[in-house]
């Protein structure tokens, strides 16, 4: 028996769109339908991050910072910020401490915000341009590193393939024939939406951290 001994199947943007419209029980035939769905597949992307984490977006950054930094403006390509430490360099050797994701309710409640010293509490303004927060103030050079949620890159060029996990693509296929069937095959709408949120159901099942986790009681009085 003879196997292929590779595995890289993955569908270009041109083939994700063409599986989605065979699952409506039709070929795109015009430009315009073509130029419909890689809207539609980009919408897909947006509702994807507001669903819960795509572990594949998580990925570390860093910024740095410099005596009196306050607050800093993150890229605009971030969701959110999952975590976050204040790196120190110390002749040569680093040290990380863990820094407290605070609320807006109580980042407002700090009486002396220009107060300077480790940053030990951060609070995320998530607007288009997302900003950080620090208190206290940085009292020297640190580095803050952070776990970041960023979106999932625009479709691009047809001949592109998706910024997904291959465990996503027959999700992406499905929620894409389900987008496309609320424009053109009306007749399959809840069909193709079963489908869909059960192939996302299915993938975001296993799109988790497996670290194993311990818990133990409180027997104290």
């Amino acid at each position: 028996m003879t196997t292929s001994n590779t595995t890289t199947f993955d569908l270009s943007i041109d083939d994700l769109i063409e599986e989605a419209f065979e699952r409506c029980g039709m070929r795109p035939t015009s430009g315009y339908q073509l130029t419909s769905a890689r809207r539609s597949l980009n919408l897909l992307f947006l509702d994807w991050a507001n669903r819960g984490l795509n572990l594949w977006t998580i990925e570390q950054a860093t910024y740095a910072l410099v005596q009196g930094t306050s607050s800093i403006s993150l890229p605009t390509d971030v969701v959110n910020v999952l975590e976050a430490i204040i790196r120190q360099n110390n002749q040569g050797i680093n040290t990380d401490v863990y820094i407290e994701r605070i609320s807006r309710e109580d980042y407002l409640n700090v009486p002396d915000k220009t107060t300077q010293a480790r940053p030990a509490q951060f609070y995320v303004e998530r607007t288009n341009v997302p900003k950080v927060y620090f208190y206290p103030a940085a009292d020297q050079n640190y580095t803050f590193v952070y776990y970041r949620i960023r979106r999932i890159q625009d479709a691009g060029a047809y001949t592109n393939t998706s910024d997904v996990n291959f465990r996503f693509l027959p999700c992406l296929a499905s929620g894409l024939a389900y987008y496309l069937s609320l424009k053109f095959a009306a007749d399959r709408v809840s069909a193709l939406k079963a489908i869909y949120e059960e192939d996302f159901q299915r993938a975001a099942l296993e799109d988790r951290d497996t670290a194993s986790v311990q818990f133990v009681p409180d027997l104290g009085v």
